[in-house]
């Protein structure tokens, strides 16, 4: 019980973390892809130097498959971030955020094209009640071009996300933090001719808030919520993982006054519930099962296995 309660406050301040990444992406004044560049920069660094000095290259278990596998969830990780932080500007932390939980149901739609899952008629019904509540959540009008982009965004966003889970999963026998780093590494290449390094010279205060991205919400971060995986039941994952979006609106609402309207109100809970009700819905049907090998933990926001959501 008492690596329980460890796992728990780990986890909880992973996700309370996480919650504040979109005030560090706001404040930085960098465009979307420089942020994610400087991110996976600061973030390999982090997690290089964590993994070495725990030994983790050691007998790393990587083949040119999952090495290959790993390098094809960084393409759809780093992409997830650029949308995401493209929403908060299009639209708001806090809408951004809650549009963006809706990445269970494109994990289950993903299993049900690529791996021919079936889905139970309980599971559509919650897929009902998730696009409710996203219709209510969106507030969006006909001509709010705005809403519309920034909806446009966090839903790519989360798509790439479920897209990442579903490709990471299959990666067994490797240290999360290593597929994490893949995963950031694969991200220097990929956006460097989309960033302007002149630019950057100016940004002033910007640079301790990229670099707190990289260092707190992607080294830090992710070694808490591995960390906390170990130790705690799915079912309590999933629960604890709905800190970050709580967090992430009061985070919004303080900073930038931004708060979600009565009738967006009403869509919050319809979202969390359908994704709480998948996410318990998937672990309950592999509890009594032969223990699988461990698997490689997926980068959030993250990142992050059992559909825990972190950006």
């Amino acid at each position: 019980m008492r690596n329980e309660t460890r796992g728990t406050v780990e986890l909880t301040l992973a996700m309370v973390l996480s919650g504040t990444l979109g005030v560090f992406v706001v404040e930085s004044g960098a465009s979307p892809f420089e942020v994610v560049f400087f991110r996976c920069l600061f973030g390999a660094a982090a997690l290089g130097a964590y993994s070495l000095a725990r030994g983790f290259f050691t007998g790393h278990g990587f083949t040119a498959k999952k090495l290959g596998l790993a390098a094809l969830g960084g393409v759809f990780i780093v992409f997830n971030w650029v949308f995401l932080f493209e929403a908060y500007e299009a639209t708001s932390i806090s809408l951004a955020t809650v549009v963006y939980h809706t990445q269970p149901f494109f994990l289950v739609l993903l299993g049900a094209v690529f791996a021919k899952e079936r889905i139970p008629g309980g599971k559509l019904g919650w897929l009902a009640v998730a696009f409710v509540g996203l219709v209510l959540v969106s507030g969006v009008r006909p001509g709010d071009t705005a809403s519309l982009k920034g909806l446009g965004f966090a839903l790519a966003a989360a798509v790439l996300y479920a897209l990442s889970v579903f490709v990471t999963k299959r990666i067994t026998g490797i240290r999360p933090h290593l597929v994490a780093l893949v995963q950031v590494l694969v991200g220097l290449p990929l956006l460097l001719p989309f960033v302007d390094l002149s630019a950057t010279a100016g940004l002033g205060a910007g640079w301790a808030w990229l670099v707190g991205l990289g260092l707190i919400h992607t080294g830090l971060m992710y070694v808490l919520m591995y960390a906390a995986y170990a130790k705690l039941p799915t079912a309590k994952i999933a629960v604890l993982a709905f800190t970050y979006p709580a967090v992430a609106m009061g985070v919004d609402w303080a900073v930038y006054g931004h708060h979600i309207g009565l009738v967006q109100a009403l869509g919050v809970p319809l979202i969390v519930l359908a994704s709480l009700r998948v996410t318990l819905a998937g672990s309950a049907r592999t509890r009594g099962a032969a223990p699988a090998p461990r698997t490689a933990g997926r980068a959030p926001e993250a990142a992050s296995p059992v559909a825990t959501r972190a950006a």
